[in-house]
Order: structure tokens, then C-alpha cells, then sequence
């Protein structure tokens, strides 16, 4: 599994959710796991969720830490779990080095591929996520707002928890590499049943 912090600001629009965004886009090529900082706003064209088009849900944010992940031959179920794996090391992190006002450990919740953060003015949305897959790849878009400006629902943000973008999003990629890895490892010591 690769790994790149990308540094340039880029919006999210939903068209970088495709097979070998990372390869094409910035030489990553196979297995990977790509991050970066920008807008987010994804019409309803490049909308992949059912579920937000039939609600004519609104997904945007003014700024997020995006992350796009591939994983060849690998089918849906698979990504979920995969999403929901990213969703919980996000949750982990948060509560690690996470700070509310005043100094405290935040209140935070994974609930499905969700992660919802506790503070002082109400619980708000940290995160948005899909997975779906392509002809020749799994694929997940997972993002986590920076600030809580020009999003359509109450959030949390990594401005409430006193956290700097570039160096959540490494940490980040370094724990999925890490999680990754282990679990293709470990497929690779058992024998088999009879």
C-alpha cells in the first residue's frame, strides 16, 4: 500500500472517486492511499451515495482533509470494511491528541463510517465518507473538516480540537499503511483448513 501526502490545495468534486487517480494523477501506481487539503463540493452529478441523492442531501465543506483510497481486485464489502477501519483510526486519533476548550479529552462516537465529535455547543458531524468500486478497483473518498465553515450540517472540526490539517492527515496515512499491511500479512501465515 502507497502512500502520498499531497501538498498543492485541491477541491473535491466527487471526479477524483476513479480508478487510478493516484497512479494518473500523481504517480502512485497499485494499492494506495492519497490525502490532501481543500473545499469540498460534490454535485449531485458526481454523487455516489443513493441514499444523499434520494434525501438531495448537500456535500460540502469549505475546507476538509480528503483522503482517496484504491485497492485493485477488491470488492465492495471489502471497502466498507475498509471505511469503516479509516473511520475508527480517525475516532482513535481524536481522542489521542484531540483538545476541546479549556483542555479537556473530546466526547467522540463512530457510528458506521461516521464520526461524530461532542463539544460544548452540541455533538457535530467530523467526517463524510463512501466506498464503492470501479471495473478494476475499490474505492473510497473519506474526508474530515478542518473548519466548520460552508458545511449544510452542524460539524465538528479539527479546528475545534486544536489539531493542524497536514500533520493529522500523515498520521493518518501512516496508521492506515500500518493497518493494511498487517492485515495482508496476516493472510499470509495461516495454513489452511481441512
Amino acid at each position: 500500500m502507497k502512500s502520498l501526502f499531497i501538498e498543492k490545495n485541491i477541491s473535491y468534486d466527487g471526479t477524483q472517486l476513479r480508478s487510478l487517480f493516484a497512479y494518473m494523477d500523481f504517480g502512485l501506481q497499485g494499492d494506495s492511499i492519497v490525502s490532501w487539503v481543500g473545499p469540498c463540493n460534490v454535485s449531485f452529478d458526481h454523487m455516489v451515495d443513493g441514499e444523499d441523492l434520494l434525501a438531495k442531501a448537500e456535500i460540502r465543506g469549505g475546507q476538509m482533509v480528503h483522503f482517496i483510497v484504491e485497492c485493485f481486485s477488491t470488492p465492495l464489502a471489502e471497502m466498507v470494511w475498509q471505511q469503516r477501519l479509516l473511520a475508527s483510526l480517525v475516532h482513535d486519533l481524536i481522542l489521542e491528541k484531540g483538545r476541546v476548550a479549556g483542555g479537556g479529552v473530546p466526547a467522540v462516537r463512530r457510528d458506521g463510517d461516521d464520526v461524530f465529535v461532542k463539544l460544548p455547543s452540541g455533538e457535530g458531524k467530523f467526517s463524510i465518507s463512501i466506498a464503492t468500486v470501479s471495473p478494476v478497483s475499490g474505492l473510497m473518498h473519506f474526508a474530515v473538516n478542518v473548519t466548520n465553515s460552508g458545511t449544510p450540517v452542524p460539524t465538528a472540526s479539527l479546528d475545534d480540537l486544536g489539531l493542524r490539517a497536514p500533520e493529522f492527515a500523515r498520521e493518518i496515512l501512516k496508521r492506515f499503511v500500518g493497518e493494511f499491511e498487517s492485515v495482508r500479512g496476516a493472510t499470509t501465515k495461516v495454513r489452511w483448513v481441512r
